[in-house]
């Protein structure tokens, strides 16, 4: 038995549903489909609402912006059945058998984490860095997943036990994008509760222009360096990168330079020769500044 959670914002899931709903009747499954929309622009509403004509499909519209934290927990408590599929919104099946593969690697005790592929041809120029990195930094084959699971766990596609997932429900306290699930992936590891990749992926079609990606790029390293004081369990490269340069007392030096830089690196992100370890500079930057402001 199978609740597919889907939170949607400012996004047409007309085509995710029917696929997924013509895929768990082909697969013979008890399920249910739970469609809530975070406050969307009109447009999509009107466009959304077709999905609750289909059995075993609810689609709700929630009177005000929950975040993408809450509406996931909101979404776990509504589920009916025993094993949750969250999947965002802005994504497109790619297997005939996407539904049947988890159906056949459900399990009780451990979360399932299918991956994510982007389109093989690149977008037009203003999206090209966002496909740019998702391709090399996001589009990772489940072997290679599988040899750090919790640090490469996404919320894009998994699936999660309900007594699980109600016992370590996402912190409602981010208000703003990122690292949610990096978060989510450590404190399981902490309680010892595995996380099992496969090639079961979904392709991420939502891709934003550079600017909105550099944006939200910021918005979540300030959640990342938020998360990493509250939390001693939280470890990324970045943050390591971080933590080193404070102790060797190159804030200064480091902050002149990327006020110095910055404009030529965005310059590199908007064309299509884009270095990612400029963007992981950026990042470093980014995060360098964030810190500073926490202290005033």
């Amino acid at each position: 038995m199978l609740s597919i959670l889907i939170p949607v914002y400012n996004y047409n899931i007309t085509s995710l549903i029917k696929t997924l709903h013509e895929q768990c009747t082909a697969a013979g499954i008890t399920y249910e489909i739970l469609c809530f929309d975070d406050a969307s622009d009109k447009q999509f509403k009107v466009q959304n609402k077709a999905v609750s004509k289909l059995d075993h499909v609810t689609y709700r519209e929630l009177p005000q912006n929950l975040g993408r934290a809450r509406i996931r927990n909101e979404l776990g408590r509504a589920a009916k059945y025993n094993h949750l599929l969250f999947l965002d919104c802005d994504s497109m099946v790619v297997s005939e058998d996407f539904i049947r593969n988890y159906k056949d690697n459900l399990d009780d005790r451990s979360l399932l984490c299918g991956g994510t592929v982007y389109q093989p041809e690149p977008p037009a120029r203003e999206f090209y860095f966002r496909w740019f990195y998702g391709k090399h930094r996001e589009q990772i084959p489940a072997s290679e997943r599988r040899k750090n699971p919790h640090h490469s766990f996404m919320t894009n596609n998994f699936v999660v036990p309900k007594n699980i997932f109600l016992n370590f429900l996402f912190d409602e306290n981010l208000k703003q994008y990122g690292h949610e699930d990096t978060l989510f992936g450590l404190q399981l590891k902490q309680a010892g509760i595995p996380i099992l990749h496969i090639d079961n992926p979904l392709e991420h079609t939502g891709l934003e222009p550079t600017d909105v990606f550099l944006h939200k790029t910021r918005l979540a390293v300030e959640n990342l360096l938020y998360l990493s004081k509250k939390h001693e369990l939280i470890d990324t490269r970045l943050l390591r990168a971080y933590k080193k340069i404070m102790q060797l007392k190159l804030e200064a030096p480091l902050t002149l330079v990327f006020r110095i830089a910055k404009k030529q690196l965005v310059r590199n992100f908007h064309s299509t020769r884009i270095s990612l370890r400029l963007f992981d500079f950026y990042k470093l930057g980014v995060m360098i500044e964030a810190g500073q402001k926490q202290k005033k």
